[in-house]
C-alpha cells in the first residue's frame, strides 16, 4: 500500500492513495480560520469506523441478513500531552434492516473489533476501544 502527501499552502495538505483517490485535509490556520478538510486524526476516526462499518456490512451480507443501512457514530477522546493519541474510542452502530437477527448483529461487531478491522486493531494499542449498537426494523 502506498500514499503520496503534498503540501498546498499554510496548513492545507492533498493526500493521494495508491489507488488514485485524491482527498485534501489538515487544520485552520491564519486569521480566516478555513479549514481545507479534516484533520489527520479525524481522518484516522473516520477509517476506524470505516473499516469497522465494512466488515459488519460484509459479515451480515454473507449471513444473507436483510441489511439496509449501516452507521457507526464514533466519539473519540485524545491524550491531553504529545503525541496526543487516542485513549478512548466509543462506537455506537445503528444497524437497519427487515427482520435483522440481534445476535447476528452482535456477533458481527464482535468479530469486526476483535478480529478483522485493522483500523481498530492499532487503535486499541492506546486506547480503550468500545462498541455497542441498535437495531432499527424497517419492516
Amino acid at each position: 500500500m502506498k500514499a503520496e502527501i503534498k503540501w498546498v499552502e499554510k496548513r492545507t495538505f492533498l493526500g493521494k492513495s495508491g489507488s488514485g483517490f485524491t482527498l485534501p485535509f489538515g487544520t485552520a490556520s491564519g486569521e480566516d480560520g478555513i479549514r481545507p478538510g479534516p484533520s489527520a486524526m479525524e481522518l484516522m476516526l473516520i477509517g476506524t469506523g470505516g473499516c469497522s462499518a465494512w466488515v459488519v456490512v460484509q459479515i451480515l451480507e454473507k449471513g444473507r441478513e436483510n441489511i439496509e443501512d449501516c452507521v457507526v457514530e464514533l466519539d473519540a477522546e485524545r491524550a491531553e500531552k504529545d503525541p496526543q493519541v487516542f485513549t478512548r474510542i466509543h462506537m455506537h452502530f445503528i444497524v437497519t434492516g427487515r427482520g435483522l437477527n440481534a445476535d447476528k448483529v452482535e456477533r458481527a461487531i464482535n468479530l469486526s473489533a476483535d478480529k478483522y478491522c485493522s483500523a481498530s486493531a492499532m487503535m486499541a494499542k492506546t486506547a480503550d476501544v468500545t462498541h455497542d449498537f441498535e437495531v432499527i426494523d424497517s419492516a
